[in-house]
């Protein structure tokens, strides 16, 4: 259906025309569900909340889920209108504490420990993702593919 172009490590899928406004909404809806999943969007809450063993924080274009001694960072990037591709989700897992926008920094960085390069394919009624090396997960398989990332961190 459509060739595949290899540049570096990435594979990119060529399209013969840009993707339709019904095909980029589809993609759209899988991005939030995989995000909804990993960081569902919490409510203002009165009070201290409790700490949880793994803190989802979610961005308008992506989300990190800190734990104690590592984090995964998720982060769409939207291709634009006339590009033939959808975009690409990158996936980085992270040892230590990642720094986030308006909070102080960590004393020590967090430093790259893998990462997951996907762009998303045609699947059966639903995106699919199809990661650089071959894979391809559904939505609900990404997001627990990103857990078990997480947790292979985790002492």
């Amino acid at each position: 259906m459509h060739d595949q172009e290899r540049s570096g490590d990435v594979v990119r899928t060529s399209r013969p025309t840009p993707p339709t406004l019904k095909e980029r909404n589809a993609v759209q809806r899988s991005v939030e569900r995989l995000l909804d999943e990993l960081a569902p969007e919490q409510a203002l809450r009165r009070g201290e909340r409790p700490a949880l063993p793994v803190e989802p924080h979610r961005t308008p274009s992506g989300c990190i889920l800190q734990a104690p001694a590592a984090a995964l960072s998720v982060s769409w990037f939207a291709d634009s209108t006339e590009d033939p591709t959808l975009g690409e989700l990158q996936i980085v897992l992270w040892r230590g504490t990642v720094a986030r926008r308006g909070t102080p920094r960590p004393v020590t960085g967090a430093v790259v420990a893998g990462e997951l390069v996907l762009h998303p394919v045609d699947g059966l009624g639903e995106s699919a993702w199809k990661a650089s090396d071959g894979r391809v997960f559904d939505t609900e398989q990404l997001a627990a593919h990103c857990l078990a990332m997480l947790e292979s961190l985790q002492p």
